[in-house]
């Protein structure tokens, strides 16, 4: 069905537009598309290796799938299992749909020796699994930064401004869920020191402290803050400043997984779905409150 719709064409206007060539790589439809063919992978991992009894004491496989969309991590007790039997079952799996591993992509580690999974490092630190902003992405991500900088040397402050806080506000909240508060004070310093460079170098003959006057503002106790002034007046006659979004100041929040079986369609989970917005607007995790689920 998936393959007879893929080559189906579109119609508009009454006319129809055959299909002539597949998707893009990375098109909107990439993902939905490797969801589909993926969707059967967890019920054969869990057909192949069901849970167990014991003198009727249920043992667990420990063969975990998680994905999104095309990328998935599989978990297995060991190496051997993983590499002798998930393996070649998830490969047989992928041929069949015209898929197979990537040989680049593809590993089999210990948890202890940590591995990176959309842009995140998972790693055990004496037994305790973290979850950190990997090094690839974040180097990524300031090599987009500085040339974004690079790019408007000439720009006004403000418009500088307006470009970069996308780019970091999406990056930062992407992973300020996880342990990246060290990461984003590490962050924070590589854009400021940046940002200092392309200050001094669009006035090569004035003294730093001119400089930092210019651009560099004491805003709500901070003395470093970069930051354009609008031209508009609060009503008390003060200036409205443009910040840059400052990684340093994101607060870590914990992201609170949303139960397997609420279905937001349903009406009985509105209660349920209404105070996790509650939580999420006014940023209270639910054990702060003393609520439980039901």
């Amino acid at each position: 069905m998936l393959q007879k719709w893929l080559c189906a064409g579109y119609l508009e206007k009454r006319t129809l537009f055959p299909t002539e060539a597949g998707t893009p790589q990375g098109g909107i439809i990439s993902p939905a598309l490797a969801n589909l063919v993926l969707d059967g992978l967890e019920p054969l991992l869990k057909q192949r290796f069901p849970v167990k009894y014991v003198k009727r004491v249920p043992i667990k496989s420990k063969i975990n799938l998680i994905r999104y969309a095309d990328d998935f991590i599989i978990t297995g007790p060991t190496k051997d299992v993983l590499e002798n039997e998930v393996r070649p079952l998830v490969e047989q799996f992928l041929n069949e749909r015209g898929w197979q591993l990537s040989p680049e992509k593809t590993c089999v580690t210990h948890i202890e020796q940590g591995l990176d999974f959309l842009g995140q490092h998972l790693r055990k630190f004496g037994g305790k699994l973290l979850i950190k902003p990997s090094k690839k992405n974040t180097h990524a991500f300031l090599e987009k930064v500085r040339g974004l900088i690079d790019r408007n040397r000439s720009v006004s402050q403000e418009n500088l401004i307006r470009s970069l806080n996308p780019v970091i506000r999406g990056w930062m909240n992407y992973h300020r869920h996880i342990v990246a508060a060290e990461t984003f004070q590490r962050v924070s310093y590589e854009i400021w020191h940046r940002l200092w460079l392309w200050a001094r170098r669009r006035h090569p003959e004035k003294s730093c402290r001119w400089v930092r006057k210019r651009y560099f503002h004491a805003i709500g106790g901070c003395n470093w803050v970069f930051a354009a002034d609008t031209g508009k007046r609060t009503s008390e006659g003060k200036p409205i400043w443009l910040k840059l979004v400052d990684a340093s100041d994101t607060k870590i929040r914990r992201h609170v997984k949303i139960r397997a079986d609420a279905n937001p369609f349903d009406p009985d989970w509105q209660d349920y779905f209404a105070e996790r917005e509650f939580f999420k607007k006014f940023g209270i995790h639910r054990h702060e409150a003393g609520i439980k689920q039901s």
